[in-house]
């Protein structure tokens, strides 16, 4: 969670008071106050001011709401929560080195690729770096399979593509990580053309599906849908190296670039 949903539930918890009484106390929905919890969306000026003045708090719930409202990209706290949960995690990128596997280098080139100013590039890899950490430095390692197209291996500039590279070797090596690439030569026409794409499976067995696009991603939770995704990764899967071979051809990779 974040800061804010941290800090507003603590603060309602230590005034035990439930969510409905809070929402009473705001003339508001029980659901907006749930809404804040979880992060699905942030409370605006007025309300977090009412919230300070509720829970007595000082302006501590205005100045975290102010953070959040400048965070970069706020439809992705929520997939953001469920991959930091996660038991296993599944992704599938065409042409680029999937977001939980990239090196910082990799990511600033990446994103100066697009016309954004140098602070919005810097709060993009910030988002990013604290999504791996959250998924890779807890307690309980997840267990991550990513699909890459081989194209993805040959995109980036010689020395920041070596260095990403090496970094997919080190990962591949790692007992929880499986990383396998679908050389172009099995692509042809098939559902990983669609997109890429992220599943994400959790402790008690729910799963839940992450799409990404140029503008914003969304997540799919639906079972008709997750399912339909899951038949999607499964035949990108099945035309994919196996994690030996896939080790071995971007190995081959980084010795021409040598």
């Amino acid at each position: 969670m974040s800061e804010l949903t941290t800090e507003l539930r603590r603060l309602r918890l230590s005034r035990r008071i439930n969510q409905t009484q809070l929402a009473k106390a705001l003339r508001v929905s029980k659901s907006l106050i749930a809404s804040f919890e979880t992060g699905r969306l942030v409370p605006k000026e007025d309300t977090a001011q009412a919230l300070d003045e509720v829970l007595n708090s000082g302006d501590k719930i205005q100045q975290l709401a102010e953070e959040a409202r400048g965070d970069r990209q706020p439809w992705l706290r929520p997939w953001a929560e469920h991959e930091r949960r996660a038991a296993l995690l599944r992704c599938w990128e065409l042409s680029i080195i999937p977001g939980l596997l990239q090196r910082e280098p990799y990511m600033r080139e990446l994103f100066a690729a697009s016309p954004w100013s140098k602070s919005k590039v810097d709060d993009l890899i910030r988002i990013r770096l604290d999504r791996q950490t959250a998924v890779f430095t807890r307690d309980e390692p997840v267990e991550l399979s990513c699909l890459i197209g081989e194209a993805a291996l040959h995109q980036g500039s010689r020395e920041v593509l070596k260095d990403q590279l090496a970094y997919l070797v080190d990962a591949s090596h790692q007992s929880n990580v499986r990383i396998r690439v679908v050389p172009d030569r099995n692509l042809g026409l098939n559902p990983g053309l669609n997109g890429p794409l992220s599943l994400a499976t959790l402790g008690d067995g729910s799963r839940i599906a992450y799409l990404d696009d140029q503008l914003r991603g969304r997540m799919a939770t639906t079972t008709a849908d997750v399912i339909e995704l899951e038949w999607a990764w499964e035949a990108i899967n099945d035309l994919s190296l196996s994690t030996t071979q896939s080790r071995d051809l971007i190995l081959r990779l980084i010795d021409e670039h040598d």
